[in-house]
């Protein structure tokens, strides 16, 4: 079992630029509470289960790209707070 970290890092790199551009201060704006990040993350692993990982990977049984660019949005948009 090797992890491979080409998906996690460009996929975190991916996911922060994104969370950097999305604009929430518009006043028709959804305002985001921790239970909704949770919520939101409960869903992430359960789309990146469902997904499966890469045919050739044989890491872990989620696709960790798509999770990295989930977490990398997240943590932009806490972050920045646009």
């Amino acid at each position: 079992m090797m992890l491979h970290l080409g998906p996690i890092i460009f996929g975190f790199i991916i996911g922060f630029i994104l969370g950097t551009r999305l604009n929430t201060n518009s006043e028709n704006a959804v305002k985001l509470t921790i239970a909704s990040f949770i919520a939101i993350f409960i869903v992430i692993l359960i789309i990146a289960w469902q997904l499966g990982p890469y045919p050739y990977y044989d890491d872990l049984p989620i696709a960790t790209g798509f999770v990295s660019s989930a977490i990398g949005l997240i943590v932009a948009k806490l972050i920045f707070g646009k």
